[in-house]
């Protein structure tokens, strides 16, 4: 079994495309007409959008707002996390933290999107020898 894609129900499929392709140069694949649905290109696993409206309209009750303490997050390998949060803070993020490297070797920064979501952007955690 593989992880095919992780949906993340938004207001505004287009307008967060949008974001996510300017702050992370995620490049759209699969696009629904209605604009209700849509997926990122991101590798074997895509990163998808959904509508709260088609949640609605099909009988799924989710959430309409962003949690204050979210139980998720997504996140972006770079090896360049000063470059990549710069460019998600100029595409409209906000930053959460500021770019650390811990204690492990990993340098880790975190913003949120427009649309609510916690996202990590980071270093490669490095192997153990």
């Amino acid at each position: 079994m593989k992880l095919g894609y992780i949906i993340l129900y938004v207001a505004d499929v287009p307008d967060t495309m949008a974001f996510y392709q300017r702050a992370f140069g995620l490049e759209p694949g699969f696009v629904h007409d209605s604009g209700d649905y849509g997926e990122m290109r991101t590798g074997e696993t895509r990163l998808a959008f959904s509508s709260i409206r088609l949640m609605a309209a099909i009988g799924k009750q989710v959430a309409t707002e962003p949690p204050a303490r979210p139980s998720f997050e997504i996140a972006f390998e770079t090896d360049d996390v000063d470059a990549a949060l710069a460019r998600a803070v100029a595409a409209g993020a906000d930053t959460i933290r500021q770019a650390t490297r811990m204690d492990w070797g990993q340098t880790i920064a975190y913003v949120r999107a427009p649309e609510g979501t916690v996202i990590e952007i980071c270093t490669p955690v490095a192997p153990r020898t």
